[in-house]
């Protein structure tokens, strides 16, 4: 059997390097890497190949930046010769990035099995583009594999057949458990002269919160009051630099002196900042995924989330760009009032393993 991955944004080589092993470890599976080049230079993925020990990308798209419907169209045009020289049984894409709809496309209009990992998620926000993605790739996909109930109770909502539908687990938190012994070992906290539970962390990359000067602003104006308490460490994405370079902003980041901004950081020196923070501040929906596992308190910078799991066991608190819902969430986080309940359902570094034995059930 013959199955083609699909990986073009950071997020996605996680899910992607224990789903690789996993076919290798069936021994029935062929299994291809495309890299559509979504994300393309070295913080983004290069570094997530040697760090993930994932070999180098049968194909690599080499795409590069564009606009929403240009990138999804200059995927969709390179990756379909692709399709019809490889011949895979099935396509297998994951998360919510324009590489999986625009691959997704392809694989469906060529009558070639479409598989997507983390199916079912929903934000219930169509201004989101990740939300337009996820609809549309659910739609026209063969076998729908759900990280968390919610996906599964989404997907029936919208009449989807019950065949179609498995709850397997989080592959990013397979990532995570094989990698946290290999994360405990980086000196990220040295070079950084930090002690554990004695900073904290920001990412911020959203379009609604760095490209709107306003939400940004409210943002900023939180943790210009946590800064003093205590060190923030915010690796900034490409997006968010772009846009502090061009604004006054930019001038109020570099007066907040313990707000530190460092490169992108690779994934085990994520991890390891992660797992010893007292607490993340993010837009990210994996990094609210990653703290939920880790039991770290995640202050969302966002009024919905597609990972419902994650606030419902009071891992993760909405707060959008909201000045006031921020400040009151910290001093939770500061009085030691933020309790995690437990760890979802199958959350447990073997979805991968599952993944795999459907797909040689029911694609074979």
């Amino acid at each position: 059997m013959k199955i083609i991955n699909v990986a073009g944004a950071r997020p996605n080589f996680v899910k992607i390097a224990p789903l690789t092993e996993a076919f290798r470890a069936t021994g029935g599976i062929d299994s291809l890497l495309v890299h559509t080049g979504q994300h393309y230079d070295e913080w983004m993925s290069q570094s997530f190949f040697r760090q993930f020990e994932i070999p180098e990308p049968d194909v690599n798209l080499e795409v590069g930046s564009a606009s929403h419907a240009v990138q999804t169209a200059e995927i969709m045009r390179a990756f379909e010769p692709v399709l019809l020289e490889h011949k895979p049984d099935a396509v297998l894409v994951v998360g919510d990035v324009n590489s999986t709809i625009a691959c997704g496309l392809v694989a469906a209009k060529l009558a070639v099995k479409l598989v997507h990992v983390e199916a079912g998620l929903r934000s219930f926000d169509r201004t989101m583009p990740e939300e337009i993605n996820r609809l549309l790739t659910d739609a026209i996909s063969d076998l729908l594999l759900c990280s968390e109930p919610s996906g599964v109770e989404n997907l029936r909502n919208e009449g989807v057949a019950e065949e179609k539908i498995f709850l397997v687990g989080n592959v990013m938190i397979d990532a995570l458990v094989k990698n946290r012994p290999k994360a405990d070992k980086s000196n990220v906290l040295e070079r950084l002269s930090l002690g554990k539970g004695q900073y904290a962390v920001l990412t911020l990359h959203r379009p609604a919160n760095v490209d709107d000067p306003l939400a940004f602003g409210w943002i900023l104006d939180a943790l210009e009051i946590i800064q003093q308490e205590l060190p923030v460490i915010f690796p900034v994405h490409p997006r968010t630099r772009k846009n502090l370079d061009r604004s006054p902003l930019g001038r109020r980041v570099e007066q907040a002196a313990n707000l530190r901004l460092i490169e992108p950081a690779g994934y085990l020196d994520f991890l390891k900042l992660t797992s010893s923070a007292k607490a993340l501040l993010t837009d990210s929906g994996g990094i609210q995924e990653e703290t939920t596992f880790l039991g770290i308190p995640c202050i969302t910078l966002r009024p919905n989330t597609a990972r419902p799991i994650t606030t419902e066991i009071g891992s993760s608190r909405l707060v959008g760009a909201d000045t006031e819902k921020i400040i009151e969430a910290w001093d939770d986080v500061r009085a030691g009032r933020w309790q995690v309940s437990r760890t979802p359902e199958l959350w447990d570094g073997h979805a991968a393993g599952r993944i795999a034995e459907i797909l040689v059930e029911k694609i074979r």
